[in-house]
């Protein structure tokens, strides 16, 4: 029964792996816009021992391993392996906490509509301070303190809203 169990153990990880690896290369180039990334087994003889090394070469610098990445370099990539694990086994819901903090504006839009996208299947909650990702959400709350030691939650749909602001202007219009 063991060897049954590690030998279905063994299938199902190196088929999940090599599509987890396909769906993390094309994300990073799309993320980055090109560069190489690369999972690499670190034993490959032996599934149920080995660990994973993540490789990646952003645009214009040299081959690195993630522990050399800047911070932005560092969230993109996370959020490339994230997004490759949804790409093959989509998850019903995902929290992002800040992880759009590090970085810039040109970055945020790329991880913006990497999310719009994948929203598709997936429900994200996104816990950001950054204006570009609040302005691509459906819906926002936030925690406000108007008198000292009571919050109160806020919540703007933005979706009604938009529809609201279109009736106003097309009977302005009229």
């Amino acid at each position: 029964a063991i060897t049954k169990i590690n030998s279905t153990t063994k299938e199902n990880f190196k088929y999940t792996f090599d599509q987890v690896r396909m769906h993390f290369k094309n994300i990073y180039q799309t993320l980055f816009v090109g560069g190489e990334a690369e999972l690499a087994l670190t034993n490959p003889d032996n599934l149920l021992e080995t660990g994973i090394d993540i490789i990646v070469q952003p645009p214009g610098k040299k081959l690195l391993n993630i522990s050399a990445l800047s911070g932005g370099e560092k969230a993109l990539t996370a959020v490339s392996l994230l997004f490759a694990f949804f790409n093959h086994n989509p998850s019903p819901f995902c929290i992002l906490d800040e992880a759009d903090a590090p970085l810039d504006e040109a970055n945020v839009e790329r991880f913006v509509n990497l999310v719009k996208e994948f929203s598709k299947k997936t429900q994200f909650i996104v816990v950001t301070h950054n204006k570009r990702s609040m302005e691509a959400a459906q819906m926002l709350y936030g925690i406000t303190m108007e008198e000292h030691g009571v919050s109160k939650v806020l919540s703007l749909n933005l979706k009604e809203q938009d529809a609201a602001t279109k009736e106003l202007v097309e009977a302005a219009a009229a």
